[in-house]
């Protein structure tokens, strides 16, 4: 993977600034692993116009995905019940291997009293030392992924990991 340098002033003044490469899109709870997903998506929309917390969308490729940045997935199960392609799991199984991570852009981490992730989480998962300073903490198996901690962070330092693709690394 390229690495993410500063530009310089004439590229600033230029518009040629660098730019970090896409993350992978996230996809709804419950889809089935990519190339089937892939296959079996008709890019009918059923999934995104049933999802009442509207935190799915359309990607560039016209396919569903999940955008934490809107909100958090309370794992309801309508996307699912909405489409008729069979590109999803049942809803009685596991909805995905997703997980909060902490960048060390974390106000907390660096000092500053902030526990805005902590006090949004649902499943209790993020622990912030007292004073709310000091990284945070995810507590895996308690995370559920449903993104509710992505918004409010005022620096962005929370994303949604896949811990398959982690446990792959290691």
């Amino acid at each position: 993977m390229s690495e993410i340098r500063s530009p310089s002033r004439r590229a600033l003044l230029f518009g040629r600034v660098p730019t970090a490469p896409r993350p992978a899109a996230i996809r709804p709870p419950w889809a089935k692993a990519e190339p089937e997903f892939l296959a079996a998506c008709t890019r009918c929309d059923a999934c995104v116009q049933a999802c009442p917390e509207q935190v799915l969308i359309r990607d560039a490729d016209g396919l569903p995905r999940f955008e934490a940045r809107a909100g958090e997935c309370t794992f309801c199960g309508d996307c699912v019940a909405a489409c008729d392609s069979g590109a999803f799991e049942p809803a009685d199984t596991l909805p995905w291997t997703l997980v909060a991570q902490v960048a060390g852009t974390c106000l907390s981490a660096q000092g500053v009293v902030c526990a805005s992730c902590r006090e949004v989480c649902p499943a209790s998962a993020i622990r912030v030392s007292p004073g709310a300073r000091g990284a945070p903490t995810i507590d895996v198996e308690a995370c559920t992924g449903c993104g509710a901690c992505v918004a409010p962070c005022p620096v962005d330092a929370i994303t949604l990991q896949d811990t398959s693709a982690m446990e792959a690394v290691a």
